[in-house]
């Protein structure tokens, strides 16, 4: 039985209100966003709630591959694999929980890489004398393909990323979508870098000791927080050669006046802070200000105008202060990372990385 909406916790309701289209664009069933949610009550319920529907899904993905159906099994995987992902997001006030979904989700996607299309494989990073972990796929029938590095955000992870992925994959480019320090896997060992020039250098240092990749055509590519992440690593980081920002802030406020509770604490906590006085600490050291100049490389900056989290005049600033090729599209309707309206930006930009690394046309 549905619970009445005005029952629910007042964060499942910001949850149902916002989340939607991200959920399901990014691999989640619309009938399990709805099924789900529709049985939550409480925020501290949210976690265990999403791992059930993902054990569903992973034991499909279990049986077809039982039954020699790799493909499938595959999908199903990569299914479950999101589903434990959201269900651990944004669910800092239980570390334990938190912990187990994201092993689970990590496990799924690992799972299901060799039996994709393309197929990847998880690697690991060098990275201050541990590993930071990411999931690299190459695109069929390409020798030594060009690559996107690809920047989580404050809340997403590389389990989040088939959808992008594949946008990148058909247009012959490989992806490296990697969970930086306060990120998916990394978020336990290492703190919210606001220097994200340092994760980045050291993946491309990565890349560089293999041979199936072509490492002189490197594009960098930030969703929400790693919008952000993406343009300060290019800053700095001269091996790269395109850039896309999914709206990302220029500069973020040592505040959290106004943002949802949710996610000033997951910031607080992925930034191993102590407290707010702390985080905010954190918070002044994430600025493009001064820096953004350094952009010499094409950029490709996407904003929308209904984005609760971040404004598009931030994307208007970092457009303004880059000394490179800049292509600026501010959505007219567009949510945070421009969700509800997928369409308008994630071919039009797999499209022009694919341009600007020299990939094949397809």
């Amino acid at each position: 039985m549905d619970i009445p909406q005005g029952s629910k916790d007042e964060r499942v309701q910001s949850a149902i209100s916002h989340w939607a289209p991200r959920f399901v664009i990014n691999g989640v069933p619309l009938t399990d966003f709805q099924e789900v949610t529709a049985g939550i009550e409480r925020w501290e319920d949210w976690c265990s709630a999403w791992s059930k529907r993902a054990a569903l899904h992973e034991e499909l993905g279990n049986k077809a591959h039982a039954e020699g159906f790799n493909l499938s099994a595959g999908e199903h995987w990569t299914r479950a694999g999101v589903c434990y992902h959201f269900g651990k997001f944004l669910f800092v006030n239980d570390m334990a929980q938190l912990k187990q979904a994201n092993l689970k989700a990590v496990e799924c996607r690992t799972k299901a890489l060799p039996h994709l299309r393309p197929p990847g494989e998880r690697v690991a990073i060098p990275y201050e004398g541990k590993h930071l972990y990411g999931n690299l796929r190459k695109p069929l029938g390409v020798a030594k393909p060009p690559i996107v590095v690809m920047c989580m955000g404050l809340d997403s992870a590389k389990e989040e990323m088939d959808d992008y992925e594949n946008r990148f994959l058909k247009r012959g480019l490989a992806t490296l979508a990697f969970d930086g320090p306060g990120q998916g896997e990394a978020e336990y060992d290492f703190a919210m870098c606001p220097e994200y020039e340092k994760p980045v250098g050291a993946v491309i240092d990565y890349l560089e000791t293999r041979e199936d990749l072509d490492v002189s055509r490197v594009g960098v590519w930030g969703v929400s927080l790693g919008g952000y992440y993406a343009p300060r690593a290019a800053a700095f980081e001269k091996r790269i050669k395109a850039c896309v920002a999914l709206s990302g802030a220029y500069e973020r406020k040592p505040t959290f006046e106004g943002r949802p509770i949710i996610n000033v604490e997951a910031f607080r906590v992925r930034s191993h802070s102590k407290d707010l006085d702390e985080a905010s600490k954190v918070a002044a050291r994430m600025t493009l200000k001064g820096f953004a100049k350094n952009i010499k490389c094409p950029i490709y900056i996407v904003a929308g105008t209904k984005d609760r989290l971040t404004s598009p005049d931030e994307a208007r600033k970092l457009a303004a202060e880059v000394s490179g090729p800049c292509v600026l599209s501010i959505i007219e309707g567009g949510n945070h990372v421009v969700n509800n309206l997928w369409y308008r930006y994630r071919d039009q930009t797999a499209d022009w990385m694919a341009t600007q690394l020299g990939a094949e046309r397809r």
